[in-house]
């Protein structure tokens, strides 16, 4: 671990801590927050009893319809802007305006086009991510070197070998950074759909304990939520950085 890394464990931990005592102190109000060891007590309890095992897998298997989709959807899309300059500066007012748009004002539309199913969710979390992905893919292919394309020319690689050899290594720190915005806005906009808009899910249930005033469950969700998305990260990180060391980079 770097020693910015241990710097950061250290602050967290010491927040933690912190807030621990402030709990324990009687300082905060319990009604609006619990003792982060009463928070993952509240997580194991969760994960021991299994009854939410069928809204945490529903809502998985949503990020991961909607991510997939997202990347498949966004790497060609930013291949084509690539491709296409023409439909790039038409695309270019669109993107740079499409996150002030309210994305869960088509939720109504996508009921009436998917019905009262998981897919107007699975909706909301594709569009969130698919952009950021097209975006990424973009950059990562506009900061190719000319060098390197002249280079693959001048040793007669087929564009197959080309792409594979050359134009991917070369934009895969892009393409890493549009993952990991594809998973992050996928979770986003499924969570943040099933928590005003659905009847079940992870999101659903958080709401739920919210509105109960059940704050150990609640809390022991959201534990749950940020380890599995934290633990996801944290494997995609070591990915892209065992790809940089073969690479010899940082």
């Amino acid at each position: 671990m770097s020693r910015a890394g241990r710097i950061r464990l250290v602050a967290v931990a010491i927040l933690v801590l912190a807030l621990e005592v402030a709990c324990r102190a009687g300082w905060v109000d319990p009604v609006a927050v619990i003792a982060p060891s009463l928070m993952v007590q509240g997580a194991w309890r969760l994960l021991a009893s299994g009854k939410y095992t069928g809204d945490m897998l529903l809502t998985l298997s949503n990020v991961a319809i909607a991510c997939s989709l997202a990347v498949v959807s966004g790497f060609a899309g930013g291949w084509l802007l690539y491709a296409l300059p023409r439909l790039r500066r038409a695309a270019d007012p669109l993107l740079a305006s499409y996150y002030a748009v309210p994305t869960f004002i088509f939720y109504p539309l996508f009921i009436v086009l998917f019905g009262l199913n998981r897919w107007p969710l699975v909706a909301i979390g594709f569009i969130f991510a698919v952009v950021a992905m097209a975006l990424n893919t973009l950059q990562g292919f506009e900061r190719v070197p000319r060098v390197l394309r002249r280079t693959a020319r001048a040793m007669r690689l087929s564009t197959r070998q080309e792409m594979l050899q050359v134009v991917f290594p070369s934009c895969a720190p892009y393409l890493f950074t549009g993952l990991k915005l594809a998973i992050v806005y996928s979770f986003i906009g499924v969570i943040a759909g099933e928590f005003v808009l659905s009847g079940d899910g992870f999101g659903f249930e958080i709401a739920f304990a919210y509105n109960s005033f059940d704050n150990a469950t609640m809390y022991g969700l959201m534990i749950l939520l940020l380890g599995f998305v934290g633990g996801l990260n944290s494997i995609l990180y070591s990915w892209e950085r065992r790809l940089y060391l073969r690479r010899g980079g940082r």
